[in-house]
């Protein structure tokens, strides 16, 4: 029997997380560990201090989804063979979004403490984050989540990777899969506001009718700013993402399946060797 341990960032009670676990069901013994409520965003964050309350398919922990990992790997009296992440309410993909996730953050925190794992992140391929959260269909992300689990278990995967980072789409049947990377295209637009130009929801909440605002900008499609923003021009700008990256899947409406492994690995560079070796003589 293989030992699962499920976790997310929308929330224990996320949908997402409800219909993966329905599907791992069929894989293994499932135990939830999630955070008690949303926490969208938070990368690898970890809490010194958290509290765990008893759910009916495990616990829910007021922390991140990496604090939810690290408690359930060293603080259960249990071994498990696979972490799953998700399933989330929108895609995760990019190099940089990839860190800020907290749905692969989960995964990043259990590949560090030798567990592997697997992320998952539904998508609409027209309007990626489907409004409202509540008709988000994952059906069809979950299936091919598991069908996906089952294969790269039996096929020793993990012997060589930490981590597969997976987005589908939701609006799809029977998608077609592909290995990708994580697309490496990120920038920022600064822009200065005074308090009266912003919109009230992007306030701090200690702003003062006097402040400067900085409005930093995202950008994680070349085309596009701020979060993941519909993609209503997919045709236009199809060409822009190499075959193979997760954003060029994920525009043709694929599976986009990244094998990750979890350490920074250092860039061997000669000319570091040389200035090393120099300011070691001086």
């Amino acid at each position: 029997m293989t030992d699962i341990l499920l976790t997310n960032d929308d929330g224990i009670d996320g949908d997402g997380l409800a219909a993966l676990r329905e599907e791992l069901l069929d894989i293994g013994d499932v135990t939830v560990v999630a955070p008690a409520d949303n926490q969208s965003g938070v990368g690898r964050k970890r809490s010194r201090y958290t509290t765990r309350e008893s759910h009916d398919w495990g616990y829910a922990i007021a922390g991140t989804p990496a604090d939810c990992v690290a408690y359930a790997l060293r603080g259960l009296d249990r071994e498990f063979d696979l972490v799953v992440s998700g399933c989330n309410h929108g895609p995760n993909m990019g190099s940089y979004v990839l860190g800020r996730s907290g749905t692969v953050g989960a995964a990043v925190e259990a590949a560090y403490l030798g567990t592997p794992a697997i992320a998952v992140s539904a998508y609409h391929n027209v309007e990626f984050f489907t409004h409202p959260a509540e008709e988000f269909d994952f059906s069809e992300p979950t299936r091919v989540a598991g069908e996906l689990t089952r294969a790269a278990l039996d096929a020793d995967v993990f012997d060589a990777v930490d981590i597969l980072n997976v987005n589908a789409p939701c609006d799809a049947t029977d998608p077609r899969l592909r290995v990708t990377h994580p697309h490496d295209d990120f920038d920022v637009r600064v822009e200065h506001r005074s308090v009266e130009e912003a919109e009230v929801e992007d306030l701090p909440v200690d702003v003062e009718p006097d402040d400067e605002l900085v409005a930093l900008n995202d950008k994680f499609w070349p085309h596009v700013e701020n979060w993941e923003n519909p993609l209503t021009d997919a045709d236009e700008v199809r060409d822009r993402y190499p075959v193979g990256s997760d954003r060029r899947a994920v525009v043709d409406g694929e599976v986009s399946v990244s094998p990750l492994t979890a350490p920074h690995e250092a860039a061997h560079h000669e000319k570091l060797d040389a200035i090393v070796e120099q300011l070691n003589l001086a």
